[in-house]
């Protein structure tokens, strides 16, 4: 997996393509989110991505859009969060938080963070230090709600979480 974090500038016509056809892929085809989703929010959007094999047709195993704050709404968003559907519950995503929460402590510290999420994964991102603010509420015919992350000097380290879970694995299995 090859993990790249990228003002929208930055990404290759190859790398946008592959990036939007994924998101439609998840959200349009999977998920039927019908909307437009280039939505004029990527020009001044972070990227936060793996790929694999760029020549494949499907090559993005997860994404995530950051959006900074304003002076009218400093906290930064989190929208557009996939895996690709062979690689969920292997710790993908979990990964792929982590990575977000550092490129936004680099360049925004001291931000809070928000994200809205499907009722279902509250306890995915809660894991994170987010904490439920707004819902439920529907989006798309589905329950969601608003969680936000404060910044706080006693918060853990992001990937201090996934790495104690690998910690605990029992090696004996592993023979």
């Amino acid at each position: 997996m090859n993990w790249k974090t990228l003002e929208f500038d930055q990404l290759s016509a190859r790398e946008l393509y592959v990036i939007l056809r994924a998101r439609s892929a998840v959200f349009v085809v999977e998920q039927s989110h019908v909307c437009l989703d280039a939505d004029g929010h990527d020009e001044n959007a972070l990227h936060v991505f793996a790929v694999e094999d760029m020549a494949r047709p499907m090559p993005i195993l997860a994404y995530a859009r950051v959006q900074p704050g304003d002076a009218e709404d400093p906290e930064i968003t989190i929208d557009k969060v996939l895996t690709s559907p062979l690689r969920r519950g292997d710790g993908t995503a979990e990964l792929l938080v982590e990575r977000v929460l550092e490129a936004i402590a680099q360049r925004w510290p001291g931000h809070a963070v928000r994200v809205s999420a499907p009722l279902g994964l509250r306890g995915f991102y809660e894991q994170f230090g987010f904490r439920k603010t707004v819902g439920p509420f529907l989006e798309h015919g589905v329950p969601f709600i608003g969680l936000t992350r404060q910044v706080r000097a006693s918060q853990p380290r992001f990937g201090s979480r996934h790495r104690a879970r690998t910690a605990v694995v029992d090696t004996f299995e592993l023979l």
